[in-house]
C-alpha cells in the first residue's frame, strides 16, 4: 500500500475515531463526575474532551481531503 492511499484510508480511521469520542463523552464524564477530585473540574474535562474529538475530526478531515486526488487517480 502506498502513502497516499494509506494516508487517505488513516484519515477515515481518524474521523471514525472523532466521532466516537462524541458519542462517548457524556458516559464517560458522569463516570468522572462521581470522582470527588473531578467534581468541581467537570466543566474543564468536558471542554477538553470535545476539543479532542474535533481535533481528530479535523485532522481526519484535512487528511482526507489532501489524499482524495491522489486515491481517486491510482485506481
Amino acid at each position: 500500500m502506498d502513502k497516499p492511499k494509506f494516508a487517505f484510508y488513516y484519515g477515515i480511521v481518524l474521523i471514525a475515531v472523532g466521532i466516537g469520542v462524541f458519542i462517548r463523552i457524556p458516559e464517560v464524564v458522569a463516570q468522572v463526575a462521581t470522582i470527588a477530585f473531578f467534581a468541581n473540574k467537570i466543566g474543564v474535562i468536558t471542554f477538553c474532551s470535545y476539543a479532542l474529538g474535533c481535533m481528530l475530526i479535523v485532522a481526519g478531515g484535512i487528511r482526507v481531503f489532501k489524499n482524495y486526488n491522489a486515491f481517486k487517480s491510482q485506481d
